[in-house]
């Protein structure tokens, strides 16, 4: 996440009480009663440095929104609608090449994420920490879709009720799957992260 120490957070009189999956626990919350810890739990989120830097800058600013949802949580619905805009970039990016063009949309790249590019369930680290399943909001099988949670959010839905427990880190983890291959081709040319 790019520089926000200049964002000031100031501790709350009641604690942050979010839906976010917790170790063996996919339905989990979890409560945060001091700024700096949330600052830490957002900041830990990141994609891999050697990522884009439009996919990045895309991530950034959902990362940056997350951390203002601490001053108002209805900012953490618009983080969410971010950290899916920068999911179908990097997917638009890894995979639009490979979907013919009349058939390309970001349900059906998520979709190609599953049945071509061989994600599981048992490759996305948030899934592996806490148990549950991701896959059908990636093909369909579960509602909403991550695509659909994106229309809804994009589109004004006047039900969107309360966060989407551990999105960031959802959307985190599909992207560093995306593009696994660029970061190890990255990683064998010496590129740190």
């Amino acid at each position: 996440m790019r520089d926000t120490e200049h964002i000031i957070l100031g501790d709350r009189e009641a604690p942050l009480l979010l839906p976010w999956p917790l170790p063996g626990n996919p339905g989990g919350f979890i409560e945060i009663a001091k700024a700096d810890d949330w600052r830490t739990l957002v900041g830990s989120l990141g994609i891999d440095p050697r990522i884009p830097d439009i996919v990045r800058a895309k991530f950034d600013r959902a990362q940056t929104l997350y951390l203002l949802g601490w001053l108002d949580l209805g900012l953490v619905k618009a983080a969410e609608l971010a950290a899916l805009i920068a999911l179908e970039l990097a997917v638009m990016d890894r995979y639009g090449g490979k979907v013919s063009k009349n058939k390309r949309s970001f349900a059906t790249l998520l979709k190609f994420m599953v049945d071509s590019d061989g994600l599981t369930d048992a490759q996305i680290p948030m899934v592996v920490r806490c148990g549950g399943k991701a896959i059908g909001q990636l093909t369909g099988e579960t509602q909403p879709t991550l695509a659909e949670r994106r229309n809804k959010l994009s589109h004004g839905d006047p039900f969107d009720g309360l966060p989407t427990g551990g999105l960031l880190e959802l959307v985190r983890d599909l992207i560093n799957f995306a593009y696994r291959d660029y970061i190890a081709e990255a990683a064998s040319r010496g590129v740190q992260p």
